[in-house]
């Protein structure tokens, strides 16, 4: 595994990877910021958590595969 191997701007898997981290992101600091009722607390805790696992996974799928090869001019 290579960490130069997650720089695939090619890859659709790798901008959902970013939207996925960036969101959880978001939500952790929602949940920390504002005063949100227990049950709203817990959804935006549970998504930020989902969405920051998925961030992972696809992290780990990126570095374990090839890059994307550039296509070839005929």
């Amino acid at each position: 595994m290579k960490l130069t191997r997650l720089w695939q701007p090619r890859n659709p898997a790798f901008w959902l990877m970013i939207v996925l981290n960036l969101l959880s992101t978001v939500l952790a600091w929602i949940a920390r910021r504002f005063d949100l009722a227990p049950v709203a607390a817990l959804m935006v805790a549970a998504f930020a958590i989902g969405n920051a696992l998925l961030g992972v996974y696809l992290m780990w799928l990126l570095m374990r595969d090839d890059p994307a090869r550039p296509a070839r001019d005929s």
